[in-house]
């Protein structure tokens, strides 16, 4: 059974920055894409980041140049940095990882229960 975990968020004032972490665990047997998304209270579930084994990145453009995505893969490990933040930032952050494990042998996505992030102004 996968599983994967969020941690990392918080409060945090406009300006500042916080680090998301996502671990996955479980009868994995490759990971291919990590990816962080965000949903705002209203809104509509948005990439933020993906990140490709080995180390292909993307990012939305409201986050470039203050996010990035990086990836542990001997802890199957995804990060997020977040500098500069603004209020907009505001959502919860999920965690996604395109992976096989061993009860399937098949690719499917799994998803983090996600970690809130507030910034105030």
């Amino acid at each position: 059974q996968v599983q994967l975990v969020e941690s990392g968020g918080g409060l945090v004032q406009a300006g500042g920055s916080l680090r998301l972490a996502c671990a996955a665990s479980g009868s994995i047997i490759r990971i291919y894409t990590m990816a962080w998304y965000r949903q705002a209270p209203g809104k509509q579930r948005e990439l933020v980041a993906a990140i490709s084994s080995p180390s292909s990145t993307n990012y939305a453009d409201s986050v470039k140049g203050r996010f990035t995505i990086s990836r542990d893969n001997a802890k199957n490990t995804v990060y997020l940095q977040m500098n500069s933040l603004k209020p907009e930032d505001t959502a919860v952050y999920l965690c996604e990882a395109q992976l096989v494990d061993e009860s399937t042998s098949l690719l499917r996505a799994y998803w983090g229960q996600g970690t809130q992030v507030t910034v105030s102004s």
